[in-house]
């Protein structure tokens, strides 16, 4: 271990799961660290490599491929989402398994563990109350990576997440079909983080986090899942979606879609701003929306990825 670390001359990070946000990540610390990217498709080599990280196919659901992650940092960023089904994260399991003592390990979680709120006001001190296999997936992710810092004396930062935008993450896609969305009086809260703002917040809860500590990785907006759609539109110039009430929509839009509409919360950020140091780049979404119309050239406007 100690020749690896003279060899390397800085310290090692681990990603998992560095895909867009896990890329922007690279692209902070790449300097800081000597970054290692677990993948388990190899045609992603070729492009995690020329981003600057060393690659390494590893299948986070075969834990006999995971050999070569062992001790290998003691800086992990965890991004890799459960799998699409059961009522736990085997992937997380398999993980905790391999990961070295007194290691500093972020976790990216999801709001959604809170379930509905009702549009509640609230801070990192409530229950988590999730309502579908999806949230409890993630539940339990955050359980096994509690109990094994624990067990392994490391500090582990929870990082809640919300939906993420950036340039080429937004529902343009979406706005051109015409996709409905809830009626004012059926409307949901729902909250937003930029993509780069969530890398920055990686970043700082690496070196920042206190151990076993959550964080609501989300801006400053206030605004409804409607608006939020109006938002994009009007910023696009495209047509602002129909209005549905739910009864209708749910004829609509996919289950899963419809799973999101069915959630309203409002999530405060005080603690990542008071403890992690976070001065958000895109404090609204509005911020945020202006910026990327500026970098959206005015012909592929029209073609982003929905999200």
């Amino acid at each position: 271990m100690k020749n690896k670390q003279k060899k390397f001359g800085k310290p090692r990070l681990l990603i998992l799961g560095c895909g867009d946000v896990g890329l922007r990540l690279l692209a902070l610390l790449g300097r800081q660290f000597h970054v290692f990217a677990a993948t388990s498709q190899p045609a992603r080599v070729a492009g995690l490599r020329a981003a600057g990280a060393v690659p390494i196919v590893a299948d986070l659901d075969q834990r006999d491929t995971l050999a070569r992650l062992a001790n290998l940092a003691r800086y992990i960023v965890h991004l890799a989402p459960p799998r699409s089904e059961g009522e736990t994260d085997a992937r997380t399991r398999n993980l905790t398994a391999i990961l070295p003592d007194k290691s500093r390990l972020v976790y990216i979680s999801t709001t959604g563990v809170y379930g509905d709120c009702g549009g509640a006001v609230f801070d990192e001190t409530r229950g988590v109350r999730p309502a579908n296999a999806r949230a409890r997936r993630r539940v339990a992710a955050e359980q096994l990576l509690r109990a094994w810092a624990r067990r392994s004396q490391s500090s582990l930062a929870i990082l809640r997440v919300p939906g993420i935008y950036a340039a080429d993450r937004l529902p343009l896609e979406r706005l051109q079909k015409g996709t409905p969305a809830l009626t004012a009086a059926d409307d949901v809260y729902t909250n937003h983080i930029h993509a780069n703002d969530l890398a920055q917040l990686i970043k700082l809860a690496l070196f920042r986090a206190s151990p076993l500590r959550v964080y609501h990785a989300v801006d400053d907006s206030d605004m409804k899942m409607a608006e939020y759609f109006d938002a994009v539109a009007d910023v696009f110039e495209l047509p602002r979606p129909p209005r549905l009430p739910r009864a209708e929509l749910s004829a609509a839009v996919s289950p899963m879609l419809l799973s999101f509409m069915s959630e309203s919360r409002r999530l405060q950020n005080f603690r990542i701003k008071a403890e992690l140091g976070m001065r958000l780049r895109y404090a609204t979404v509005e911020e945020g929306l202006r910026d990327a119309r500026q970098k959206t050239p005015a012909d592929q406007g029209r073609m982003g990825r929905s999200t």
